[in-house]
């Protein structure tokens, strides 16, 4: 009951933060940026700038779907991304070649987050099966065969582990996409600060998921303290 009440709980804060990030964006997407320049112009001058030529800038569906590809080297903005020239646009089209700056000049983070992608693929496929089995062999044998639990718990920690080194790495890829705006004289101040709050609520997002796993980890491990006091 109290791990359905913490997903509940999480669910309902992501939901309401993702609710939060869609009104600033579609509030910021009604002032047009001075310059007139569309975020697919945005990410082409960003990248021209910083001399990187082997990028494409492309068009998917859907909303906030906006991310960095590594491996074909492209950035996928979302249509209203793509062709709008708002300051919303220019701040996610921007925050994804910060993606591409942090790949081409090797920011550690990210290489080691990518080297964790291959193992959390391949645990993500067992964890929650073998914590649910772990959770019915536990509690049926009174706590006394807790191997399985513990090696779903131990599988979940990956991803949780996973989630907050994402955190820095969104963080500075936010960063060198202000810098650069500022820089580079691409936005006015009225411009920067609603770059800057669309870029904060987009972070909210990955922040809240990752607190969310922290919370379902610390439920999981205070299982093992309970049956402690019950003995």
């Amino acid at each position: 009951m109290i791990y359905y009440f913490i997903i509940g709980i999480t669910f309902f804060i992501s939901i309401i933060v993702s609710k939060i990030l869609k009104n600033k964006i579609q509030t910021y997407s009604k002032f047009y940026l001075q310059n007139h320049m569309s975020g697919k112009e945005i990410a082409e001058k960003m990248l021209t700038d910083n001399g990187i030529y082997d990028v494409n800038i492309i068009s998917v569906e859907g909303e906030l779907t906006d991310h960095y590809n590594p491996l074909n080297k492209t950035v996928n903005l979302s249509e209203k991304v793509y062709y709008e020239n708002s300051a919303a646009s220019a701040a996610i089209a921007a925050h994804e070649c910060g993606h591409v700056l942090q790949h081409k000049w090797g920011y550690n983070l990210l290489k080691f987050r990518n080297g964790l992608i291959p193992i959390l693929n391949f645990s993500s496929k067992f964890t929650h099966l073998a914590i649910m089995i772990g959770l019915t062999i536990f509690y049926s044998s009174e706590g006394k065969n807790s191997f399985i639990l513990k090696l779903g718990i131990g599988l979940f920690s990956l991803a949780v582990f996973f989630s907050f080194i994402t955190l820095p790495i969104e963080f500075d890829a936010s960063k060198r996409a202000l810098t650069w705006l500022k820089n580079k004289n691409m936005v006015t101040f009225q411009e920067y600060e609603q770059a800057k709050d669309s870029l904060k609520w987009a972070a909210m997002t990955y922040v809240i998921s990752a607190l969310g796993s922290l919370v379902q980890l610390m439920y999981f491990l205070s299982i093992f303290s309970f049956n402690k006091k019950d003995e």
